[in-house]
């Protein structure tokens, strides 16, 4: 795991804090069902140093974002999904 040393101040996702920041270039996979120290991940397009495609990921705690609806940021976007139970049709 790469981790950025050019790390913005906020998330660029979501324009909340964050506890740390990595970068990937290759696959990888995000659980945070039973996560007890992460709440969210929030991801950002990226490159990495010989230009090939990446993606920064911003982890932030459940106390970063203690307010927000499981599947809202601060900002209000939903990340996956709506708690309306529409199907957004």
């Amino acid at each position: 795991m790469y981790v950025p040393a050019d790390r913005p101040e906020t998330c660029p996702a979501c324009g909340e804090p964050y506890e740390s920041a990595s970068r990937h270039a290759g696959g990888f996979a995000v659980n945070l069902l039973e996560n007890e120290r992460y709440r969210r991940v929030c991801f950002h397009p990226a490159t990495t140093a010989d230009g090939e495609p990446a993606l920064d990921c911003f982890h932030h705690t459940h106390a970063e974002v203690g307010g927000c609806r499981e599947n809202e940021s601060p900002s209000g976007a939903v990340a996956f999904g709506t708690d309306d139970g529409e199907d957004g049709e």
